[in-house]
C-alpha cells in the first residue's frame, strides 16, 4: 500500500504546485483509510458443523466364539471394526464411544447386568477403542435391552446428532424388549433409529430386529465389511432433500408455507421448515437426517401430508407433494358498522371448521370447493365457493344497515326473518335494556316483543321493518 500511495505521489508533475500535490495525497489517504475500514471488517461467523456421535454396541457374549468363515466371529468383527476405526480417525465433528455386552462374567450362570461403557465418548479415541476390542474376551450372555438403555444414558447433553451402532450374532436373551427400549430412546429424542447389524442370523431372528433400528444381515465377512461401510456412510455423509410443493399443473411453485417432519414411528417432531423458493426459482435445499423415515405435514389450508419418506443417504432427494393453492378474498362495501366481521370456512359438505376469516382480508386455500358460513345477522351461507390455481376468488356482501329498538321498558323480544312464510330466528333482544342497535343486512323483518311488566302474552307486539344498505331506522314500542 505504501508504494502504492509513492507512485501516485511522484507522478503528479508539473504544472501542479505543492499544494496541489498535497491536496491529491490528502484524497488518497482519505481512501486507503475507507478501504482499510472496510478490509478489517468481521466476516460473519458461520455456524459450526453439527456434531456426531457414535456409539458402537459391541456383542461379547460367549455364542461370539462361533466359527464363521475364517475364523470366530469375534475375531472377523474385531479386524472389521479396526479397519472401519482407522477410517475414522480424520473424519472432524465426530465423537465415538463403545459400550460391550457379554464380556465380564462366564456363563452359565447368566448375568443380566453385564454391559459396561468401555470407552465414553470423546474425540481423538480411536486408538483406545482399537486397544479395548483388542482385549475384550466372548464370556456371558446377550442383555441387549438393558444395553440399548444404558447407551441413552452414555450420550452427554450437549446437541448432537445420536447414532447407536448395534453389531450381534444373537438375540435378546434376558427377557428385555430391544424393540420398545429402542422406540423410547427415538421417541425421547436421545438418538436417532439404531443401526443393527447381524452376524449370521437365521431368517427368523432376522425379523426380530427389524423393530429395533435399520437391520443389515452380515451373513458373511464380506456383507459384514459392506454393512459396516454403509452405516457409517448413512450416519456422517451429507444428505439434502428438496420438498416439492406442486401447483395444479405438477410445477413446483408453491412455497412460503411452514412443513413439519415427524418421525414416522414415533410421531416426534424433528424438523419444521417455511418453504422457500431460492433465488432461482427452485424450492430450497433442506439438510435432515437420512436415517429417519418421516411424515411431512404441509400446514396449508387445510393441510397436506405425505407419509413414510425415505432418503438416500449422501444424495440429493426430492420429493413432491400436491399443494395446489389459490385466493380468498372476503370483501364488504363501504361502511364501517361491522368492526370485525368474520366467516367460518370449511371444506364442502364437511362440519370441521378449516379457518376463520376475517373480511377484508385474503388467505391461501387448497384449490377445490368450500362451504363458508359468515357470521353477519341474519347469518349468510354460501355453499360450493371455488378456489382455483393462483386465482383469487372475491366473496362481496352487501353493506349492512342499523337497526334501534327503543321500548318503555325492558321487555322480551327476537328479531325475525321471514322465508316462504315462516320465520327464522335472527337474534333476541337484551331483556336488561330498553335500547339497543343491530347491525343488520339488508332485508325484511319482524319484531316481536313483551314488556316484562306484562303478565299476559295478549300484550305482545308485532312489527316489521325494512333495513337498507348504508341506513338507520328507529323501532319504537312506546
Amino acid at each position: 500500500m505504501t508504494t502504492f500511495i509513492h507512485k501516485i505521489y511522484t507522478s503528479i508533475r508539473p504544472p501542479f504546485n505543492l499544494r496541489t500535490k498535497f491536496f491529491f495525497l490528502s484524497c488518497i489517504l482519505i481512501l486507503v483509510s475507507v478501504f482499510s475500514s472496510s478490509a478489517q471488517k468481521k466476516k460473519p461467523i458461520p455456524a459450526p458443523p453439527q456434531l456426531t456421535r457414535i456409539e458402537f454396541l459391541f456383542d461379547a457374549s460367549q455364542s461370539m466364539f462361533g466359527q464363521w468363515q475364517t475364523g470366530a466371529k469375534i475375531d472377523v468383527a474385531k479386524r472389521l471394526m479396526n479397519q472401519l476405526l482407522d477410517s475414522l480417525k480424520y473424519v472432524p465433528d465426530i465423537e465415538l464411544a463403545l459400550r460391550v455386552y457379554g464380556h465380564q462374567k462366564p456363563y452359565p450362570p447368566q448375568d443380566c447386568d453385564d454391559s459396561r461403557l468401555e470407552v465414553p465418548f470423546g474425540k481423538g479415541n480411536i486408538s483406545t477403542i482399537q486397544q479395548v476390542l483388542k482385549n475384550v474376551t466372548p464370556r456371558g450372555t446377550t442383555p441387549i435391552a438393558m444395553s440399548l438403555g444404558l447407551c441413552g444414558n452414555d450420550f452427554p447433553q450437549e446437541k448432537s446428532r445420536n447414532i447407536i451402532i448395534l453389531i450381534t450374532d444373537g438375540i435378546e436373551e434376558c427377557g428385555g424388549d430391544p424393540c420398545a427400549t429402542s422406540a423410547e430412546l427415538q421417541k425421547k429424542g436421545i438418538v436417532l433409529k439404531p443401526f443393527v447389524i447381524g452376524l449370521g442370523l437365521d431368517a427368523d431372528l432376522k425379523k426380530m430386529f427389524d423393530c429395533v433400528g435399520k437391520f443389515y444381515d452380515a451373513a458373511n465377512e464380506t456383507t459384514f465389511e459392506s454393512a459396516l461401510n454403509i452405516v457409517i456412510k448413512q450416519a456422517l455423509n451429507a444428505t439434502t432433500l428438496q420438498v416439492n410443493l406442486l401447483d395444479s399443473d405438477r410445477h413446483p411453485t408453491e412455497s412460503n408455507v411452514n412443513m413439519t417432519f415427524y418421525d414416522q414411528k414415533t410421531g416426534v417432531i424433528k424438523y419444521n421448515f417455511i418453504h422457500t423458493l431460492n433465488a432461482k426459482g427452485f424450492p430450497d435445499t433442506l439438510v435432515i437426517d437420512p436415517n429417519t423415515t418421516y411424515k411431512i405435514v404441509v400446514h396449508t389450508i387445510p393441510p397436506v401430508t405425505r407419509d413414510s419418506v425415505v432418503q438416500t443417504a449422501g444424495k440429493h432427494n426430492t420429493v413432491g407433494i400436491d399443494a395446489p393453492q389459490g385466493y380468498l378474498y372476503l370483501k364488504i362495501n363501504t361502511g364501517n358498522e361491522y368492526k370485525r366481521l368474520q366467516a367460518i370456512v370449511r371444506k364442502r359438505h364437511e362440519m370441521n371448521t378449516l379457518n376463520v376469516q376475517e373480511f377484508g382480508s385474503t388467505e391461501k386455500y387448497i384449490t377445490g370447493k368450500y362451504d363458508l358460513e359468515i357470521l353477519t345477522l341474519p347469518r349468510i351461507n354460501l355453499e360450493g365457493v371455488s378456489i382455483d390455481q393462483s386465482k383469487t376468488t372475491t366473496i362481496e356482501i352487501p353493506q349492512p344497515g342499523m337497526a334501534s329498538f327503543i321500548t318503555n321498558s325492558t321487555g322480551y323480544g327476537s328479531i325475525y326473518t321471514s322465508d316462504k312464510g315462516k320465520l327464522k330466528w335472527v337474534a333476541n333482544l337484551d331483556d336488561t335494556q330498553t335500547k339497543e342497535t343491530f347491525v343488520l343486512q339488508p332485508g325484511d323483518y319482524k319484531v316481536i316483543y313483551r314488556p316484562k311488566a306484562s303478565r299476559e302474552s295478549i300484550y305482545t307486539v308485532e312489527k316489521n321493518f325494512k333495513i337498507v344498505s348504508g341506513t338507520s331506522i328507529a323501532v319504537s314500542f312506546n
